[in-house]
């Protein structure tokens, strides 16, 4: 999946959430299956409330985080993608 500065990202509809100390479990309502995520996958969740594109979410996290932004970059895409796979979020062009 390729994902581009302009991509937009979004939470699924069949999906619940809640929070748990400092991390987020999501429910996918279609599997059934239960999803944990650490704090930093946490804030990610919470940001993608409302659709933002991947430069957003980037540049949010460098603000909020010490890391350098390749890191940062190759870990956000594999979050996305991974919760994409999972269909926990929507991600359009």
């Amino acid at each position: 999946m390729h994902l581009s500065e302009k991509t937009r990202v979004v939470v699924a509809r069949d999906q619940v959430a809640c929070d748990v100390a400092e991390e987020v479990v999501v429910l996918n309502l279609a599997s059934g299956v239960y999803y944990g995520l650490n704090p930093v996958g946490a804030r990610v969740w919470s940001l993608i409330q409302q659709p933002r594109t991947f430069a957003e979410l980037r540049d949010q996290l460098l603000q909020e985080y010490e890391v350098e932004s390749a890191s940062l970059e190759a870990d956000l895409r594999a979050l996305l993608t991974e919760l994409a796979d999972q269909r926990l979020i929507e991600i359009t062009a």
